[in-house]
């Protein structure tokens, strides 16, 4: 069973590391959550869930307004070859999320390791990140440092690189 968002910030305050979070009608795109979501100061996300033709899978956290490139990202990502979006079902089961509420937060699911985290080098340029805490229904803020401890303490490389356009 993946982990519940109480389970999340248990971990967290584990770790010691605060977050607040924000409740708000169920978000499914960027244009949702910038009308619902109120004011909430820092980077908001943006989270691509790919694969490559070898069944590697990436979570890859961008700023909302960034755009990618997703038929050069393998490049800068370490892909075998061009990716695609993984499918919902794989999405469940390594992060725990359904479309719609992928978060950087997921990766506390993926015990085993298998999803490859890159998160954007301006996203990280902000004091504070937003996110989804393993439902859309809320938003997360978390310090950008505390964002990498919590990536590094699920066991991922918290491997940052500049992967948006802008």
């Amino acid at each position: 069973m993946p982990k519940t968002e109480a389970e999340l910030y248990a971990f967290l305050a584990d770790l010691g590391i605060s977050v607040s979070t924000v409740r708000h009608p169920p978000l499914f795109t960027v244009a949702d959550s910038q009308a619902l979501r109120g004011e909430i100061p820092g980077g908001h996300t943006k989270n691509l869930f790919l694969k490559d033709k070898k069944d590697n899978f990436f979570l890859v956290t961008v700023g909302e307004e960034a755009e990618v490139d997703l038929k050069q990202i393998h490049h800068l990502i370490g892909a075998a070859g061009r990716v695609s979006f993984g499918k919902p079902e794989m999405l469940m089961e390594l992060l725990g999320v359904v479309p719609g509420a992928v978060t950087v937060f997921g990766l506390i699911n993926d015990t085993a390791g298998r999803v490859k985290v890159v998160l954007d080098q301006e996203l990280m340029s902000h004091d504070v990140i937003n996110g989804h805490p393993l439902t859309n229904e809320a938003t997360t803020t978390i310090a950008a440092a505390d964002l990498v401890r919590f990536v590094e303490a699920t066991g991922h490389d918290a491997v940052i690189l500049k992967v948006s356009l802008s």
